[in-house]
């Protein structure tokens, strides 16, 4: 198996990276939302939007 990052033979301590640094790589994609899965709702981003707002509204 070949790591999806970098294409080098993968090591099992990183499976299926070669590597803490790949394995560091594709986290980073995750969190920065390279990676996405497409939504069958047209309204999941309204209320999450929505959801957020709530969260973030400050007492006055």
């Amino acid at each position: 198996m070949s790591c999806p990052i970098c294409s080098k033979d993968s090591d099992k301590k990183y499976r299926p990276f070669c590597s803490k640094n790949c394995a560091d790589i594709d986290l980073g994609r995750w969190f920065n939302g390279t990676y996405t899965a497409p939504s069958e709702e047209e309204d999941d981003l309204s209320a999450l939007r929505d959801e957020l707002e709530k969260t973030n509204r400050k007492p006055h």
